[in-house]
């Protein structure tokens, strides 16, 4: 597959100009712009155009709608003062509409205490809402409660996959949310997930070429160890080895996690000169391409444990 056609760039996030995340200069994507004293946006994906309106209307009576427009424009957050009165003035859309309607009856069912008794999920809600003859996509009630903030009690334990060790040291980044590769072995992003099986928690490490999408490594577990990521890469190397395929260079894109900061993983890398990259905090895409593509494998592994 990697020698074939690249699939399409609908899931990548990249832009072309880098440069206007940092803000001031000196100013690392990370870091929060002050406004005032107020810290609303930071640096990453681009926020709702509501919730940039929002800030707007907050702090106008202050510093004016030119000025903050002006400001937010610099750091990465582009408005103009004609778009923020134009979107003040204009007229609710058919689905805001609809959204609105659709949350009065969410929150009747998920609070109504014959029904979702404020504990039900998305799942009990929507079958809720369908007995009652209110059809609507499961997505959306997804979509809505989330936005609502409501959120049903789940059973067992709950995991934390990334736990970052401030004793080590983490790599920069070398990627800067731009997931794209013109070839083969340039870009390789990884993670890992849990998922419940009969026979308990799955944890699974991925290791994606993000040029083919393809899954080139993986390694499952009943834990959360170094060497979970650790074998997951060893297999990737191993595949691409046996495809007589060089690996030199290669840019290894991970999150925080300690098990991807850890002397062992960082030297195993070095060894086959591959080039480590972390993401920087509060960008919720950084690994979405892998967790994309592992989501049904996930169900797979589910069903064969």
């Amino acid at each position: 597959m990697d020698a074939g056609e690249r699939p399409g760039d609908d899931h990548e996030r990249c832009r072309s100009d880098q440069t206007a995340r940092g803000g001031e200069p000196g100013t690392e994507a990370r870091e929060r712009d002050p406004l005032g004293g107020f810290l609303v946006l930071r640096a990453g994906a681009r926020p709702a155009t509501a919730v940039v309106v929002q800030f707007i209307d907050d702090h106008r009576d202050r510093f004016g709608v030119e000025p903050i427009c002006r400001v937010l424009t610099e750091h990465a957050v582009p408005i103009a003062p004609s778009g923020y009165y134009a979107f003040k003035t204009r007229p609710a859309s058919a689905r805001a509409v609809a959204d609105a309607e659709l949350v009065v009856q969410i929150e009747r069912v998920f609070w109504d205490q014959k029904l979702g008794r404020g504990i039900s999920g998305v799942r009990k809600i929507w079958r809720l809402l369908r007995r009652e003859g209110i059809v609507v996509a499961r997505c959306t009630v997804e979509r809505l409660m989330r936005q609502q903030g409501l959120r049903g009690i789940r059973r067992g334990k709950q995991f934390v996959t990334t736990r970052p060790d401030s004793s080590s040291t983490r790599p920069p980044d070398h990627v800067q949310r731009c997931f794209r590769a013109d070839r083969p072995n340039e870009l390789w992003v990884v993670d890992f997930t849990y998922v419940p099986t009969w026979s308990g928690m799955a944890f699974t490490a991925f290791v994606t070429d993000v040029y083919s999408r393809r899954i080139v490594g993986w390694r499952t577990m009943d834990r959360m160890p170094t060497e979970l990521p650790l074998d997951a890469l060893e297999m990737a190397l191993w595949v691409r080895d046996r495809a007589g395929e060089d690996v030199t260079g290669v840019i290894q894109h991970s999150d925080a996690g300690a098990q991807y900061t850890a002397i062992r993983y960082a030297e195993r890398l070095a060894d086959v000169g591959a080039i480590a990259s972390i993401g920087t905090v509060g960008d919720s895409y950084d690994c979405q391409s892998v967790s994309a593509a592992s989501r049904k494998d996930e169900e797979v592994l589910a069903g064969a444990f």
